[in-house]
C-alpha cells in the first residue's frame, strides 16, 4: 500500500512550517497531510489543550489509514504529543514515526526555565518577533523562510501548552512504541538533552543527527530532512509489500 504522511508541528508555528516536505512528498507521489494544532495556525483563535491535540492528531492519522500505511512526523512540541499518541497503551494506525528534536524529557527546571524564556521574550513590545526574525533570516534559507511563520505565531497559545507537556509519559509510550521508529536531531539542538535516554528506552530506534543544524532541522536542511522522509517511507512501504 502506498504511504501516507501525517505531519505534525512545532509550539508557535503551524502546518506552513511543513509546505517543502509536503511539497517533495507530493512530487513522489506520496500523500500528506500537515494539520494545525489548537491555538496555532488557522485556528489561533481555539484554545489549546492536549485533548484537542490528540483528537487532531487521531482525526489526521485515522483519515489516512483509509487510504494507506501511515507515517506520522512531528517536530519539537508536535513530536512530543505525537510520541505520546504513538505509544498509547492502545496503538493507534501507524506503521512508522519520524520524531524530530523531541528527545527531551519537558519537566522539571528544563521545562521552567523554557516557560520563562518564552515568557520574557511574549513581554516585549513586539513579543520578540523581532528577535526571532532575525534569527531565522540568519539560519534558514531562502526556500523555507516565508514557509516557517507563513500561518502566524501563536504566542497566546505558548505558555498554556509548555505547561501541559509536563503531563506527557513520555518514556513509557516510547517503551510501547513497536514501529519504526527514527529520532531526527540538528547537531546542535538543545532538545537533545535527553537523548542517550530516549534510545535506552527504544534501543531499536535509529538516531540521525544532522551536522550544523539547529533546533530547527526540518526548516534548516529541508533536503536532508526529505531525504529521511524518504527512507522512512521506502521503509514503510517495502514492510507492508512483504506483509501483503
Amino acid at each position: 500500500m502506498v504511504a501516507q504522511v501525517v505531519f505534525v508541528h512545532g509550539i508557535r508555528t503551524s502546518a506552513t512550517m511543513w509546505r517543502a516536505q509536503v511539497e517533495h512528498l507530493v512530487q513522489q507521489g506520496v500523500a500528506a497531510v500537515a494539520v494545525d494544532l489548537p491555538g496555532h495556525g488557522s485556528r489561533r483563535a481555539e484554545e489549546f489543550t492536549l485533548a484537542g491535540a490528540f483528537e487532531t492528531i487521531d482525526r489526521a492519522v485515522l483519515e489516512a489509514a483509509e487510504r494507506g500505511r501511515v507515517l506520522l512526523v512531528g517536530h519539537s512540541m508536535g513530536g512530543l504529543l505525537s510520541i505520546e499518541y504513538a505509544g498509547g497503551e492502545d496503538p493507534p494506525p501507524i506503521a512508522g514515526f519520524v520524531a524530530a528534536s523531541c528527545t527531551a524529557v519537558p519537566r522539571g527546571m528544563g521545562l521552567a526555565a523554557y516557560r520563562l524564556l518564552a515568557r520574557g521574550f511574549d513581554s516585549l513590545p513586539d513579543r520578540g518577533q523581532r528577535i526571532t526574525d532575525l534569527v531565522l533570516d540568519r539560519t534558514l534559507p531562502a526556500e523555507t523562510r516565508l514557509d516557517f511563520g507563513a500561518g502566524g505565531y501563536a504566542y497566546d497559545a505558548q505558555d498554556t501548552a509548555l505547561r501541559s507537556l509536563s503531563v506527557l509519559d513520555l518514556l513509557a509510550a516510547l517503551g510501547r512504541i513497536r514501529v519504526p521508529l527514527w529520532f531526527v536531531n540538528g547537531q546542535f539542538d538543545q532538545l537533545r538533552v535527553n537523548e542517550r535516554l530516549f534510545r535506552r528506552v527504544a534501543p531499536d530506534a535509529e538516531l540521525i543527527v544532522v551536522p550544523r543544524t539547529s533546533h530547527l532541522v526540518t526548516a534548516m536542511r529541508p533536503r536532508v530532512f526529505n531525504a529521511l522522509l524518504d527512507l522512512a517511507v521506502a521503509t514503510i512501504e517495502d514492510s507492508g509489500s512483504r506483509g501483503s
